[in-house]
């Protein structure tokens, strides 16, 4: 009984289709006889236009717009040494040589094109991850697109047919489908609507040939009946099965008319109806009035994609069900389309399996990895590639020149603000050398640097110039300051403005540390003032440590404490240390003030003052010796703006270090690289320095 019911659906089908196809065949070969007819009639040129075409010269060299006078073969270095502007840098065509800074991910990418592999990105936001996937689209070998088309079910309505045609084919099936469909009920319409009318006349010429309200009633409600019946019977009509005469318009799932390039589609953040397809709910489902249910599937973004690239950024944010459903997609390729709520009618319709022949570009940030669906990342990891994005470039003559063509694509792409000169270049190259958070270093978070391009083109337009110069990108710095910036030299005025922080005198026991707010690419630094106190206790067990501290500052005041019993293990035995981070109601988190905690401490120990014109930062081992840090630059820039004279920093980030040298000339640079150096140059030793010798000489230096 199945075997019958599989073979009627089929051959059901293919009559429709057949039926469609042969008459579109006899359309498009009769429009070819038409065409090869006009053509037999144009075959004698004009010689008169012959003649004025002869007279046509062409265009010299110098009337033809020169795309670039740069030489592309030359050198990097050379080619940022000569140019002046950058309407002379050339861009390429191709999105794959758009990307800046990502030649292995870019050789990873060009294989994935080649076989169709999947990719897993992982990186910072706006390193070029969804520009890679634009370009893995940009590489696929060219295939054949089709239109899917959903049929109605003659057997079983909820169950609607899949059927796939070449593309551009699909509209002009439906649309003979329809005029097919039309035909049929012409003649049997136009009956009723001329017995419709009737029924509409009839009454008022009953009541004046009979003059009788009563029969004038009866024809009345007889009429209304009659016109009710018809409307019932012309919805009837648009969902009528296919018996004998075969016609019943199918619907257009997959459209990919006049297209010839691989779909690309971005899915990221849809929900699971727009991302697997969803059948819409019908509320008229009785008396003949609903809608069929093969022209109330709508195709997902796994189906339309079909033979293209699906882009899916933060992929993890999708749902657990939401991402098996996408690893049977990948699986199958083909995934049938149902209702996506369970209580809509939709949920009771179920097509045949819809193609979706799809690669997969998933991206993401480290935290993706954990929240992903292990079995989807496998699935990725065994059909193709994982790759981990740069988030900076060495700074060499070569990258410098990727950053001068980065900005001249951003001035096309946004086709409103002027060209850049040279030094307006130069002044977004220091600032990607800032950005990047470490030396010799040039940052690939080049979205948030594309905002700096256009709001320097932006002012460079208000003020109607025809090239945007440094001094625009320096004002630009100003306006286009991110959240953090802002929230930051807010921070810094109203705590200087109560005296929360301190820049001038000595005092025991209070330091100024330096730390950070925001996110890796948009550092924004601040003062964070720290004070401590030391009382007698009888048994000391801990190091108390106040002001809402993460995990990291808490183990990182761990590590201060077991410096202060090297140092001072008998002496402290008898006192209890508190140490407390002043307002810091946003939290702290991280080992960056480790330094800033051991100096007041053994201030407070040790009743020695501190300098209160100098800031700090850097991480501490347990053996004394001062580490690295992140956000230096921005940490010495909080310094400055809050007027503090001198700031330590460890000798490893010195070169981290990319600020403007009028800046650094109100500030003095002091690096370290042990506790002993940095109690040396923060605390006022007259008539201690006994004990300075004595951490020395523990600490080794």
């Amino acid at each position: 009984m199945t075997m019958k019911k599989t073979i009627r659906e089929r051959n059901v089908s293919q009559k429709i289709t057949g039926k469609v196809r042969k008459t579109v065949k006899e359309e498009r070969l009769s429009k070819s006889k038409e065409s090869g007819a006009d053509v037999q009639k144009t075959k004698q040129p004009d010689k008169t236009k012959s003649a004025k075409l002869k007279q046509i010269k062409p265009k010299s060299a110098k009337q033809r717009p020169a795309e670039s006078r740069l030489d592309p073969s030359k050198s990097p270095k050379k080619l940022f040494e000569q140019f002046k502007s950058t309407d002379e840098i050339p861009i390429s065509k191709l999105i794959v040589d758009q990307v800046i800074g990502q030649e292995s991910a870019v050789q990873v990418i060009k294989k994935a094109a080649s076989q169709r592999r999947h990719v897993f990105l992982i990186g910072e936001p706006g390193t070029g991850k969804s520009m890679l996937g634009l370009a893995l689209a940009e590489l696929l070998p060219k295939e054949k697109l089709v239109d899917i088309l959903a049929f109605p079910n003659p057997n079983d309505e909820n169950q609607p047919l899949i059927r796939t045609v070449p593309a551009g084919e699909g509209r002009e099936i439906v649309a003979k489908a329809k005029i097919q469909s039309v035909q049929m009920f012409k003649n049997q319409n136009l009956l009723l609507f001329i017995m419709a009318i009737i029924a509409m006349i009839a009454p008022w010429w009953v009541r004046s040939y009979y003059k009788s309200d009563i029969m004038f009633a009866a024809f009345f409600l007889g009429g209304m009946l009659f016109l009710a019946a018809f409307v019932i019977f012309l919805n009837i009509g648009k969902r009528a099965p296919m018996g004998k005469t075969g016609v019943s318009p199918p619907k257009v799932v997959v459209d990919n008319f006049k297209k010839s390039q691989a779909p690309f589609f971005d899915a990221t953040g849809a929900h699971a109806g727009a991302l697997l397809g969803d059948v819409l709910h019908d509320p008229f489902q009785s008396g003949g009035l609903g809608t069929p249910a093969h022209e109330r599937v709508v195709a997902g973004m796994i189906h339309k994609a079909n033979k293209g690239v699906l882009f899916i950024d933060e992929i993890a944010t999708l749902q657990a069900h939401t991402q098996q459903e996408l690893l049977s997609s990948l699986q199958e390729r083909k995934y049938s389309i149902t209702g996506q709520s369970e209580r809509s009618a939709g949920a009771m319709v179920r097509t045949e399996p819809v193609p979706c022949d799809f690669v997969l570009v998933a991206a993401g940030n480290l935290e993706t990895i954990k929240n992903m669906h292990p079995a989807l990342r496998s699935r990725i990891r065994g059909y193709g590639y994982e790759i981990y994005m740069n988030d900076t470039m060495k700074d060499t003559a070569e990258n410098r020149w990727k950053l001068a063509v980065f900005v001249a694509q951003e001035i096309k792409k946004d086709e409103k603000i002027p060209p850049f000169a040279k030094d307006a270049v130069e002044e977004i190259i220091e600032e990607a050398k800032r950005r990047a958070n470490r030396k010799n270093h040039l940052t690939l978070r080049l979205r948030d640097l594309g905002g700096l391009v256009r709001a320097a083109g932006d002012l460079a337009k208000e003020k109607g110039a025809k090239l945007v110069r440094k001094e625009h990108v320096l004002q630009a710095k100003e306006i286009a300051r991110s959240l953090e910036q802002q929230i930051a030299d807010k921070f810094i005025e109203r705590k200087k403005e109560y005296e929360v922080i301190v820049t001038k005198g000595k005092t025991v026991g209070r330091v100024n540390g330096l730390a950070v707010i925001g996110a890796e690419a948009s550092y924004s630094g601040i003062i964070l003032p720290i004070e401590s106190q030391v009382t007698f206790g009888g048994k000391e067990k801990e190091f108390i440590a106040t002001g809402k501290l993460g995990e990291i500052a808490k183990e990182a005041v761990k590590n201060v404490s077991a410096i202060i019993k090297k140092f001072f293990g008998e002496d402290i035995q008898k006192y209890d240390v508190y140490v407390q981070f002043l307002q810091t109601y946003e939290g702290v988190e991280g080992d960056s003030a480790s330094i800033a905690v051991a100096t007041s401490i053994i201030s407070a120990l040790k009743k020695i003052p501190i300098k209160q014109e100098v800031a700090m930062t850097g991480s501490l081992s347990v053996r004394g010796e001062v580490l690295p840090i992140g956000g230096v630059s921005a940490k010495v820039e909080a310094a400055i703006d809050a007027g503090i004279k001198k700031v330590i920093v460890p000798k490893s980030n010195l070169q981290d270090i990319i600020i403007p040298k009028d800046d650094l000339k109100n500030i003095k640079i002091i690096p370290v690289t042990t506790i002993s150096e940095v109690l040396k140059e923060a605390l006022d030793w007259k008539g201690k320095e006994d004990i300075l010798k004595k951490i020395k000489n523990i600490n080794g230096h």
